[in-house]
């Protein structure tokens, strides 16, 4: 067991395995539900739980945890986080962005509200279109300043296109502040998803 915790790749797989174990079990344990739009929902809903956790708890690690501990660590050490920390976190960051609203957007059809979320409710008069629809729009703008904001202002704070020095020191204020912006939106974009599949 220590050699399967060891490695990364070997855990993942390995938890895999059980939630697949765990599925069939429940399935012949008196689920023996169909493979049909209901089963597909809850597949996708699951990947995007899945995604969005990953994409906001890397979100809270930057900003609980790496921004703030930056100025207590000594400037000969930071070289590691910009260089091999810093990019793999923001690897699983904004690919976690991009499936947690892919998935999202596929459940929504699924349900058969896209277009009521994306249009927030207005004009069916239904709470659940407008709490969701908040949720997702909340979420969009969040993905879209990981991709569009952070991301490239990130690349020239790390290094990764070459900057002046002043490039890079603007454009790390501008990826952090962003940061804040997608960490303040994220507490009530939570709030609208759990109130719309939950007091609805």
């Amino acid at each position: 067991m220590v050699n399967i915790l060891q490695s990364l790749s070997k855990t993942i797989h390995l938890s895999l395995v059980l939630a697949i174990l765990l599925f069939v079990g429940l399935y012949f344990l008196g689920g023996e539900w169909a493979f049909d739009q209901i089963f597909w929902s809850w597949l996708f809903r699951y990947a995007h739980v899945i995604a969005g956790i990953m994409w906001i708890g890397l979100l809270w690690y930057l900003n609980f945890v790496q921004i703030p501990s930056m100025p207590s660590i000594p400037d000969e050490q930071k070289p590691a986080i910009g260089k091999v920390i810093a990019p793999k976190v923001l690897f699983w960051f904004r690919w976690a962005a991009f499936a947690t609203i892919l998935t999202g957007l596929i459940v929504a059809y699924l349900n058969g509200y896209l277009h009521q979320a994306m249009t927030l409710g207005i004009g069916d008069g239904v709470g659940k279109h407008t709490a969701i629809g908040i949720g997702m729009w909340l979420g969009l703008i969040m993905a879209y300043n990981v991709w569009f904001i952070i991301w490239p202002n990130q690349k020239r704070a790390l290094g990764i296109i070459e900057s002046s020095p002043e490039e890079k020191a603007k454009s790390a204020k501008t990826a952090m502040l962003t940061s804040r912006v997608n960490t303040l939106l994220s507490i009530p974009m939570l709030l609208t998803m759990v109130a719309a599949q939950n007091l609805y």
